[in-house]
């Protein structure tokens, strides 16, 4: 749509450009910024002229630029050989929770045209509950590389990044960097599974889980996004017992109602849901596969 108040552009080549004027506003993709009105911005900024790099890959693990695309992410981590990806370096090929990638992704609620222009920072800042790369980047321990124009760096947890539906932490003048993503979380065993209350309708609730190697200390994080305002993070030392598993699901706070779903329907499916990815972390090597998460509706 056209935004009418918008007034003034202009592109960010120093950092020092991220200083913004009232009224201005960053921006990447842009796809919620041009999706309705923004009647007190006057001004973009246009953060994708930085030139950030996609994708850096180091003994560490994975540094997402934020304005990387959804799209050219999940090529990227399914090893697609595209203009896009070109350049990018490889994957090492034990980063089996690179899968993840694709399937957060997919539980988007957007079409290749939104994938292609959408950003990940862009969607992690937005911090919907049922933003599909806060679930892939949470579910895999994401840390949050935040930048001020005057110099000062800050790095939280993806999953303390989210404070509530369309809410951060971000300060004001703030933008974010990249999304690091840690070897450890990326060697893991990984599992995703979402429901909406329509076949094509906003994810209502989805739970990743991890299983690390045994090198790596066999812990296991179970993720629930979308059915609560903000990530919550389970963590074992091992696979829990589906008893004990449910119990802590059903115990997490933050499960909220909303045209898309009640609070006690979010509760009683991300416990099932949970209950699958403990299924998936319990079989065979390497990632789950391309079977897990691939239905979108769950009896509950």
């Amino acid at each position: 749509m056209d935004v009418v108040t918008i007034t003034s552009f202009r592109r960010a080549r120093t950092r020092e450009d991220l200083a913004l004027a009232p009224g201005e506003a960053v921006m990447a993709g842009g796809t919620w910024l041009m999706s309705e009105p923004q009647p007190r911005t006057t001004g973009f900024v246009d953060l994708t002229t930085m030139g950030w790099p996609d994708v850096e890959v180091s003994e560490a693990g994975l540094r997402i630029g934020a304005t990387c695309t959804i799209e050219t992410l999940v090529e990227w981590a399914r090893g697609a050989a595209t203009p896009r990806t070109a350049a990018l370096p490889p994957a090492p090929a034990d980063w089996c929770a690179l899968d993840l990638a694709s399937r957060a992704a997919n539980a988007l609620l957007a079409s290749f045209k939104i994938w292609a222009t959408a950003t990940v920072g862009g969607n992690v800042c937005q911090s919907f509950a049922a933003a599909a790369m806060v679930s892939f980047a949470a579910g895999l321990d994401g840390v949050a590389h935040c930048w001020a124009a005057d110099g000062t760096d800050r790095r939280l947890p993806v999953a303390d990044l989210i404070t509530g539906n369309a809410r951060n932490a971000l300060r004001p003048g703030e933008v974010l960097r990249a999304v690091e993503i840690p070897a450890i979380a990326l060697r893991a065993r990984t599992s995703l599974h979402k429901i909406a209350l329509a076949e094509l309708g906003r994810s209502g609730a989805v739970v990743t889980g991890r299983l690390e190697t045994p090198a790596d200390g066999g812990g296991v994080v179970i993720g629930i996004t979308a059915a609560t305002r903000t990530p919550v993070l389970l963590r074992y030392d091992a696979l829990p017992s589906a008893d004990a598993l449910r119990r802590d699901v059903e115990a997490a706070p933050g499960y909220y109602s909303d045209p898309l779903g009640p609070a006690d329907w979010r509760r009683a499916v991300s416990a099932v849901l949970a209950l699958r990815v403990r299924e998936d972390l319990a079989g065979g090597p390497g990632s789950s596969g391309g079977a897990v998460g691939s239905g979108t509706r769950v009896a509950a």
